[in-house]
């Protein structure tokens, strides 16, 4: 694989799966084409693997887990760190590669998903060997606790943050030991691609990290119910996730699902309003949308609605939609043709069921990008909050305003949803901050703030946001399996 190819290349050419150390072509003939959400041009085609595939990986990841879990905790951090290290040299190409895959703008790329990926494995690393011993002390006995690999896991990724979430899963997962086969999203493969070239330039031993393409049904589905795999990490929507858990269950893997999110942010009369406008406007829009934990839903304290409604407004209307190569770009282009076509039918929802559009609605559609999937930002007031916009995922830049009276109508409203991943609050009184964040059925709050993020803290919802956490030391325990060994004095 050439990493000259990721330049500003006019021709489409063709990714392979990267099995056993070696990247190697599908067993089928089907492929799928990729296509730049900005302008809609193809600019490479993945392959649409079969079982046949999803066999190979897997046989060499099991044939390999023996001997990678053989060595100590120090090597593997090592070999983290090594990756680390060569995804660093490619900062540029990753970000560049994240942009033009997934039309977020570049600024983005370079500052989350760049970074995170670099960080996630230099993270993990640091806290491998920071793991302290778990002895247990009876009066006559000694109790040991060890951590062992739990064998040969699935890590199947979304299309929002490619790269940021498969370093996420792949870093804890091998460096407990275990084997993987990654499975990125069709929309978005580029820079797992990337990923495998660097996995390969360091010389990872081969059959450690391995990597199909394809889609949910042909590929996706054989590799959760593999009987030869023993762990699922998914991250993505949540009626996918009910196809992988009702998969996975019937063979008892371990399952990790992080899921979808219909998230509030909660505006009291008491707060900084020129920093909550800005950090609300980040919540609801970042990435266009399109992150789980965006705070799709505004609730503002009756008191300050107008004010606030207005100066929110006001800021949504002067971010800079366009060129996702542009530095000054605020806001790129949506996924893909069909998303587009969903939010876009949201939109339409709303205006049936009462809401009043401020700004936005509509497609931006300019000569250069007239083919690409372009959305201005849209909010909407006026809906109840028992409406479908209201409580169902857009999973893009459409943000929904509603009042409220008093705390407990707040937290009734924030909870009205069949999510529960994340949240907000934005009040000058810390106390009350707190105690809203503990009301509220969520795996996650922020007070004053929004996606500050701290590596070592559970990541994970509740209700139909998900199964389990991931993140510090929650995702050792999950890429392993706790043993206790009870020693008995003499």
């Amino acid at each position: 694989m050439d990493p000259e190819k990721y330049g500003d290349v006019d021709e489409p050419f063709d990714l392979c799966n990267y099995i056993g150390g070696e990247f190697v072509c599908h067993s089928g003939d089907k492929w799928m084409n990729v296509l730049e959400p900005a302008t809609g041009r193809r600019f490479a085609r993945v392959p649409l693997s079969t079982a046949e595939d999803v066999d190979a990986a897997v046989a060499v990841a099991r044939e390999a887990q023996p001997a990678w879990g053989a060595l100590s905790i120090a090597e593997r951090a090592g070999w983290l760190d090594r990756i680390a290290d060569a995804l660093e040299a490619r900062y540029e190409d990753i970000a560049s590669l994240e942009s033009r895959d997934t039309g977020k703008p570049i600024s983005l790329a370079r500052a989350v998903d760049a970074q995170r990926s670099v960080t996630n494995f230099r993270f993990f690393a640091g806290l491998l060997r920071e793991q302290e011993s778990e002895i247990f002390e009876m009066e006559d006995s000694t109790n040991f606790v060890i951590h062992k690999p739990v064998g040969v896991g699935a890590l199947i990724t979304p299309w929002n943050l490619p790269l940021y979430l498969l370093s996420w899963k792949v870093a804890p997962a091998i460096g407990m030991g275990n084997c993987v086969v990654c499975k990125p999203s069709e929309l978005t493969p580029m820079t797992a691609d990337l990923l495998m070239q660097v996995i390969h330039d360091v010389g990872l031993p081969a059959g450690v990290v391995n990597l199909v393409h394809g889609d949910g049904g042909g590929t996706g589905a054989p590799l959760v119910a593999h009987k030869d795999v023993d762990l699922v990490s998914f991250t993505g929507g949540t009626d996918t996730g009910q196809k992988v858990a009702a998969s996975a269950a019937p063979s008892f893997k371990k399952l990790s699902l992080e899921l979808g999110g219909k998230n509030a942010s909660i505006v009291f009369s008491d707060c900084d309003m020129e920093a909550t406008v800005s950090g609300v406007v980040r919540a609801g829009f970042l990435n266009q949308g399109q992150v789980c934990l965006c705070g799709s839903r505004v609730l503002v304290e009756d008191s300050i609605y107008e004010q606030f409604r207005d100066r929110f407004v006001e800021a949504v209307k002067s971010m800079q939609i366009g060129d996702p190569s542009d530095e000054e770009t605020d806001l790129g282009a949506l996924i893909s043709s069909e998303h587009l076509d969903k939010v876009s039918s949201y939109v339409e929802l709303a205006k049936k069921e009462g809401g009043i559009l401020l700004t936005g609605g509509q497609p931006c559609l300019t000569p250069e990008f007239e083919h690409g999937n372009w959305m201005a930002p849209t909010v909407i007031e006026g809906l109840g909050p028992d409406s479908r916009c209201s409580i169902e995922e857009i999973f893009g830049p459409v943000v929904t305003l509603h009042r409220f009276s008093s705390e407990e109508e707040a937290v009734a409203i924030a909870n009205n949803t069949r999510y529960g991943l994340a949240g907000s609050v934005w009040t000058g009184d810390l106390v009350r901050g707190k105690r809203i964040s503990e009301s509220l059925e969520t795996g996650m709050v922020w007070v004053n703030t929004w996606l500050h993020r701290d590596l070592r803290a559970p990541f994970g919802g509740v209700k139909d946001s998900g199964v389990g956490r991931e993140g510090g030391r929650w995702s050792l325990g999950f890429f392993s399996e706790a043993m206790n060994v009870c020693v008995k004095h003499d």
